[in-house]
């Protein structure tokens, strides 16, 4: 490690005592890895959804204030009394951002295991990773194939993983088919993938005219407009002819989840013989796994008595299936890297311009489409 600096960079998120939030960039020491763990600089790193929940929270972004520390940058906006009871139990540490990334191993300790990725390409999960240099086990590190491309490998993990464990959910809980939402994503335009390939039905749901022809090009065959007036009638259309019963909601919040259990139950009701004042007895199952719209869920009781509503992560998931089956996810990933799996990013930014109050706010937006890469 002499080679390397003495000090890291990282960035940190700080809900502080009196209502605000503070995001900054701090310097700490170089950590030393121990004999399990490696030392990766970290050359680049996506911007999810999930990121921006512990970077930005609660937090009202209209009242961002820049500034400087030490000659880094610091970012301070308000919390509003609903966010602060939300972050509450974060209030006073700092915390390291960023969930998965790719770079290159620089150092490790002295097992067998660490030291065979040294100066390999990795691809990284874990948290922290917006930094220069991330320290943590080697089990945690993904080899990928020499000269991988650091924006193809940033994003091994969270959107490739989860489209993967939609599918393995389907075939687990015994549905034929799948409905998505927010269709149009760099995970939707995954799962339309997986699903051609695997010969699995599947019923995207997109915001605009201008998506659906994206993923029509892509090769969906099922591809409904959420803002369409005939949005309700097309859905149930698509669910009549999948048998689709199963359908995993990124936007979380509104009427969504509530309309697709209905267009489901609706789909089921044309299938049956007789007349049941309960509805259908085919079982509907609707997971959350996004909070792209923040308000509450809301459920009008009008799709019977058999489903369910519950949330989605992936690292319970993967936990559940067991070593075996994420083994073999992992591998499809890396095999699929650069074709299925390929991520696209319409910006790229360094750390210090994801402090950028104007950058922030658009990241924070979370706009289809509009997918942020930090390069360190």
């Amino acid at each position: 490690m002499t080679d390397l600096p003495a000090e890291n960079l990282v960035l940190l998120s700080h809900v502080m005592e009196g209502g605000s939030l503070e995001i900054s960039l701090a310097r700490r020491p170089m950590p030393t890895p121990r004999d399990h763990e490696v030392l990766v600089k970290v050359l680049a790193t996506p911007i999810n959804p999930s990121d921006l929940g512990l970077l930005v929270g609660g937090a009202d972004v209209a009242t961002l204030r820049a500034s400087r520390r030490d000659g880094l940058p610091v970012l301070t906006a308000d919390i509003p009394p609903a966010g602060m009871k939300a972050m509450a139990g974060r209030v006073g540490e700092a915390m390291p951002v960023g969930n998965e990334g790719c770079g290159v191993v620089v150092a490790t300790g002295a097992s067998p295991e660490a030291q065979a990725l040294m100066g390999k390409t990795v691809a990284l999960l874990g948290g922290a990773m917006y930094a220069h240099y991330r320290c943590l086990p080697a089990a945690m590190c993904m080899l990928l194939p020499d000269g991988t491309d650091p924006a193809d490998g940033a994003s091994c993990f969270v959107n490739p993983l989860t489209s993967l464990a939609f599918t393995e959910v389907m075939k687990a809980e015994g549905h034929k088919a799948i409905v998505h939402t927010a269709a149009a994503s760099n995970l939707g335009q995954m799962l339309v993938k997986i699903c051609a390939r695997d010969g699995i039905p599947l019923v995207n749901i997109v915001r605009s005219d201008t998506q659906v022809k994206l993923l029509k090009d892509l090769g969906a065959q099922h591809v409904v407009n959420s803002s369409a007036e005939t949005f309700i009638d097309d859905l149930t259309a698509k669910l009549v002819e999948t048998g689709a019963t199963l359908a995993f909601d990124a936007t979380g919040g509104g009427k969504l989840a509530g309309q697709l259990l209905a267009a489901m139950e609706a789909a089921a009701v044309k299938r049956m013989t007789t007349y049941s004042r309960y509805g259908s007895d085919t079982f509907k199952q609707v997971y959350v796994y996004g909070a792209l719209d923040l308000s509450p869920t809301v459920l009008n009781r009008n799709f019977g008595f058999s489903w369910a509503l519950s949330g989605f992560l992936l690292t319970p998931f993967m936990q559940k299936a067991g070593p075996e089956t994420v083994a073999r996810m992992r591998k499809r990933v890396v095999d699929e890297l650069t074709t299925t799996f390929k991520s696209h990013y319409s910006h790229t930014i360094s750390l210090e311009k994801a402090l950028d109050p104007a950058i922030l706010a658009a990241y924070n937006a979370k706009a289809t489409g509009q997918k942020y890469l930090i390069r360190p």
